[in-house]
């Protein structure tokens, strides 16, 4: 008889990143051959501004165990002030997210430079290791069926972001 072995979670990340920053240090942490987990699928906006809430609930749906949104530091957005207003508009998001019985631990917020390979790396391992101590996300995956709001995506930008959710 053989020992059984024990199969360790691995979650499903998906990250929504700004083209200018955060897609530009993950690219940096990918040419510098710096080592972190695989679980991370990225999806490339032009800007966190861009990021409808919906594509977070969307990942859920799909599969996800965590999501990730990045983009440039506050203030040094290339569009002005689109991370500004993604920080508005995730910050009521999160209490909408935190009603609906979603744990905000698989939801994270983070801004990483274009320059910050290394901070992408940190980010991306400490999420993942994080999701690892829970159970995988189940709640949404029922709803997949029920959707009725993707046929609202009006320009094909947003289409095919929301196509490219993994």
């Amino acid at each position: 008889m053989h020992p059984t072995k024990q199969h360790q979670f691995e979650p499903k990340i998906v990250a929504f990143v700004c083209t200018w920053c955060t897609y530009a240090g993950a690219d940096l942490a990918g040419t510098s051959r710096l080592q972190y987990p695989s679980n991370v699928r990225v999806v490339k906006f032009p800007c966190t501004g861009r990021i409808d809430p919906l594509f977070i609930l969307r990942a859920f749906q799909k599969g996800a165990d965590g999501v990730l949104v990045s983009g440039c530091h506050p203030g040094d957005c290339h569009y002005m002030a689109g991370n500004f207003h993604a920080r508005r508009r995730f910050a009521a998001f999160r209490h909408l997210l935190d009603f609906v019985g979603v744990d905000l631990k698989r939801l994270l917020f983070s801004w990483v430079s274009a320059a910050e390979g290394g901070k992408w790396v940190e980010v991306v391992t400490e999420f993942t290791e994080s999701l690892k101590t829970m159970e995988p996300m189940k709640e949404f995956r029922a709803l997949e069926g029920q959707e009725h709001w993707s046929s609202l995506i009006d320009t094909p930008e947003l289409q095919e972001s929301y196509d490219a959710i993994p």
